[in-house]
């Protein structure tokens, strides 16, 4: 069959969870996740977000709020039930687990998600926000020239980001993570590319994506050196409220940056998307096939893959085919 290089946009996005991925068509999504046993289980459900049927979600530089929001809460959702798949043996509640389940009435896990959420979003503004900015005001007794020390201050973000990465690439939990996000990946690169989704196909596909989530966080870190390099006070505690204040304008921003990426192959929009895609070479690795089965369930579950490739490429995929094209590769 005669393949194009042409790449349509299809729509679907998802992220890697704990042995597993979920993937989002709209206002479905679905979590594919390989149990201990072996089984790949599946749960499909329907998320409606923050801003559903607002008028917000069609204002640009603002939905990107909203979606960033969003896209944490149906995480955590997904990790939540994959991990369900891997927790000990339940044991005696605790009186720590009694008071929890006191203070949330009854609700004790979705109190512990947002308190998880909380907390992971002021470990990264200390980590990636403040720190950098930290060791910039550390330099400042050295370098007099506050643009200099503005510049600096955006590299280091950058510097420490990409050593956290590399860091946590070394646990192997992280590292099948890894190859879970390149098996989503693969699995969008490869229907947008008008190839059949077989494991075969997938496995030839490419593990980078231009709305890749790390992408998009490379992106705020750039945008935050633009933007934080105008940003003058005296004050300390000032400059980093305003920081922090400024993190959703930043993400406005990056999300219509990345969201045209997705969208278009014209050659400045590929230019600024390739320090993502180079990025990606450390959040994603190559899965193995048990891998792209999972993804592959899950991309099924909310996506007429075949639907999509006779509506954007012209021609039609019967199981026969499919299955023919399977064993040829075994």
């Amino acid at each position: 069959m005669k393949r194009r290089k042409v790449k349509h946009y299809s729509g679907i996005g998802g992220q890697a969870v704990l042995e597993g991925v979920m993937m989002k068509n709209k206002d479905m999504y679905a979590v594919a996740v390989r149990k201990p046993n072996g089984e790949i289980a599946v749960e499909i459900d329907e998320y409606h977000g923050l801003a559903y049927g607002s008028k917000l979600l069609s204002i640009p530089f603002v939905r990107g709020i909203f979606v960033f929001i969003d896209s944490l809460i149906l995480g955590l959702k997904s990790l939540n039930f994959s991990s369900s798949f891997y927790e000990e043996a339940p044991e005696k509640p605790s009186k720590l687990d009694e008071e929890l389940d006191v203070v949330s009435g009854g609700h004790e896990d979705t109190f512990l998600m947002v308190v998880t959420t909380i907390v992971s979003f002021l470990f990264a503004i200390g980590l990636f926000m403040v720190l950098p900015y930290a060791l910039s005001e550390v330099l400042g007794k050295y370098i007099r020239n506050e643009s200099v020390i503005a510049i600096i201050e955006g590299v280091l973000r950058i510097v420490i980001f990409i050593l956290y990465i590399l860091l946590i690439s070394c646990m192997k939990d992280i590292r099948r993570l890894f190859q879970y996000h390149g098996a989503e990946h693969k699995c969008i690169n490869c229907i947008e590319k008008g190839r059949p989704l077989t494991v075969k196909n997938v496995k030839k596909s490419s593990r980078l994506h231009k709305r890749c989530g790390s992408s998009f966080i490379l992106f705020v870190m750039v945008i935050s050196i633009i933007l934080f390099f105008f940003i003058r006070v005296d004050s300390y505690a000032l400059r980093v409220l305003i920081r922090i204040l400024l993190i959703p304008v930043i993400s406005g921003i990056s999300y219509e940056i990345i969201r045209l990426a997705g969208r278009t192959e014209f050659f400045l929009v590929r230019l600024i998307s390739a320090p993502g895609l180079w990025l990606q070479k450390l959040t994603t690795k190559e899965p193995d096939d048990d891998m792209i089965e999972v993804a592959i369930r899950s991309v099924e579950a909310v996506f007429d893959w075949k639907e999509f490739l006779k509506d954007s490429f012209g021609y039609e995929i019967d199981d026969s085919w499919l299955k023919d094209d399977e064993e040829t590769d075994e």
